[in-house]
């Protein structure tokens, strides 16, 4: 069984940063990647960034460059970090785990509230 817990969100101005944090409870971190997603008020769920055991990364087109995820396989963490914030950044932030044979995300976080004011 698997557990996330995000944690790190906030209310922010923007240009500023945030750095999310998620911890995975459970067996063999390095084999899963790792997502970020978001969703905003009346939108649909996206996909922000994705992490593999290796560290390669994906980033959406709406955040290359400002945000960026990683991950310590040592202590079951993943991070996202997020610079340059904008007002349409403005969502609930969700960390999933999927195991790499598989195409989907099996487990999810609780979420947590990053709110951008511009």
């Amino acid at each position: 069984q698997v557990q996330l817990v995000e944690s790190g969100g906030g209310l922010v101005q923007a240009g500023e940063s945030l750095r999310l944090s998620c911890v995975f409870y459970g067996r063999d971190f390095s084999l899963y990647v790792m997502g970020w997603f978001r969703q905003a008020p009346g939108k649909e769920r996206e996909l922000v960034a994705v992490i593999t055991s290796g560290g390669s990364t994906y980033e959406a087109d709406s955040v290359k460059g400002r945000f960026a995820p990683s991950r310590d396989n040592l202590s079951n963490l993943v991070y996202l970090r997020m610079d340059s914030l904008k007002p349409e950044d403005t969502a609930i932030y969700y960390c999933a785990a999927r195991r790499i044979s598989s195409s989907e995300y099996e487990y999810w976080g609780q979420g947590t509230q990053v709110t951008v004011q511009g």
